[in-house]
């Protein structure tokens, strides 16, 4: 070989080798560079990846266009999934999944395998399959119907998000308009609604859980305090807070009593105020923080807000808050989240498993590029105390407040919950409820655990009970996913 020949090769190699490290090794670092005024433009002239449910329905999908940009972000099911997938917006950035998700979902300058791709860029784009359910989310949003609330689906075993739905919610297309005039309207209609359609019920707001927190208070009775399983408490219809002359009252002042079973299934305000009083604030504390709360559940989706139970410091000059405390009223906030991931952890043997949405990233190819793998994040009780628990909440669906929801042939376990939010002088709680119900199903091999919030909103009767609103959504859900009729 000649000398000229020699040179020439080893030229085109270092040409080829330049052209792949900036293609390739500094392309992302080199699009994102400060001063970059065509990075935003870029982005949005290229394709992009899907967002797919779990059983291959799109969600999001990025499709050729005649526009400015020659692409367009499309949610082919309008506002079923907004909540998940959030937006893709020129003007107002990314949220959801296609924030989260973004490093796989963009487009990214594909190795070159051929002579021709030395001269033009080559993308490709992965795509992100969910844990979602496509029956389910539809299912959600259609029992959800008008009311305002939010539902939370999850496989217990694996923390995986079944379904997801927050009432109302918004369109994410006009959001991701190649139209900066149709984006700037639909943002501005959007923040300006007095429903705030933008914000995620599910997981960033929190509410008075009411009774569906006799869960963990249940379970802080076998944790702690054993010996108050079996306390027969006389029937009242309310009872006198300590270091005040005001009373706790049942709601809409109905006599219960008896023991725990008793109490948990018909929800007996006065029999756990007085258990909640009997544990004491440290082991009610205790108990909620190893369930969950004061801490955010880390869950792959930006916006998750941490539900909150006072600190024991709270309650030194305040001890009638004990008692609102272990009822889920008083001081004591929770998301349908937090709710949901209760009733997973009860129904997986004590371990709650972390929430997420991710179930793998696939290329272009179909080929597995990350795979999800479920790990716990909380054991938030022993497998002993998680079955008396269950076995308890199974007694609330054959002879307490949730017999509604009771299909034939499947043993569901459930809570409901009831939350009067406003606290008179005289420490009693009155006007609008927030409405609740934790269940899962089927006991001893939950396929799913499911939580409803319906809080206060015009329309409702003044004082409706969880099993009222909530349960026959918590119902559906189960039903759908069980494959049976409810």
């Amino acid at each position: 070989m000649s000398l000229v020949g020699a040179l020439l090769i080893l030229a085109f190699s270092l040409v080829f080798l330049q052209l792949n490290n900036l293609q390739i090794v500094k392309a992302s670092k080199l699009a994102n560079a400060p001063g970059n005024n065509q990075a935003t433009t870029r982005a949005f002239s290229l394709p992009r990846g899907a967002i797919l449910t779990a059983d291959g329905q799109v969600m999001a999908e990025t499709v050729p266009a005649n526009n400015v940009y020659h692409y367009q972000r499309i949610y082919p099911s309008g506002s079923l999934y907004a909540d998940l997938t959030g937006y893709y917006s020129v003007i107002y950035g990314a949220s959801g999944l296609e924030y989260q998700y973004n490093k796989y979902l963009q487009a990214q300058i594909a190795p070159v395998t051929s002579f021709s791709q030395l001269f033009s860029n080559h993308y490709q784009t992965d795509s992100v399959v969910t844990t979602i359910n496509s029956q389910l989310q539809k299912t959600a949003y259609q029992a959800l119907g008008q009311l305002k609330g939010a539902v939370v689906a999850i496989d217990p075993s694996t923390g995986a998000i079944l379904a997801m739905a927050s009432s109302p919610t918004f369109q994410p297309a006009p959001l991701a308009s190649p139209n900066g005039g149709t984006e700037i309207a639909a943002w501005k209609a959007d923040i300006s609604n007095p429903s705030q359609p933008l914000l995620n019920r599910a997981i960033s707001r929190a509410y008075p859980p009411g009774s569906t927190f006799k869960i963990i208070t249940t379970s802080a009775i076998f944790d702690h305090k054993p010996s108050l399983a079996t306390v027969n408490f006389p029937p009242v219809a309310q009872i006198p807070l300590p270091e005040t002359t005001h009373k706790l009252h049942n709601y809409a002042y109905e006599v219960c009593g008896g023991e725990l079973p008793i109490l948990l299934a018909v929800s007996c305000d006065t029999g756990f105020a007085q258990i909640g009083l009997r544990l004491g604030a440290a082991n009610l504390a205790a108990e909620a923080s190893k369930f969950g709360f004061n801490q955010v559940p880390p869950i792959d989706l930006a916006g998750a807000a941490a539900s909150t139970f006072p600190p024991v410091s709270f309650f030194k000059q305040n001890l009638p808050q004990v008692a609102f405390s272990a009822i889920g009223q008083g001081n004591v906030q929770a998301t349908a989240l937090q709710m949901a991931l209760a009733g997973a952890g009860i129904a997986n043997n004590g371990i709650i498993m972390t929430p997420h949405l991710l179930n793998k990233v696939i290329s272009s190819q179909d080929s597995t590029i990350k795979q999800y793998a479920p790990t716990a994040w909380k054991v938030a009780t022993s497998p002993a105390t998680a079955a008396k628990v269950a076995q308890l909440m199974v007694g609330v669906v054959r002879s307490g407040t949730a017999q509604g929801i009771a299909i034939p042939g499947v043993t569901i376990a459930a809570k409901t919950g009831t939350a009067q939010t406003t606290l008179t002088a005289n420490s009693t709680v009155t006007g609008a409820s927030d409405n609740w119900m934790v269940a899962f199903a089927p006991v001893g091999d939950p396929k799913i655990a499911v939580c409803v919030v319906v809080p206060k909103q015009a329309g409702l009767s003044a004082n409706p009970t969880g099993a009222q609103y909530a349960g026959p959504i918590v119902k559906a859900m189960i039903a759908a996913a069980l494959g049976v009729k409810g």
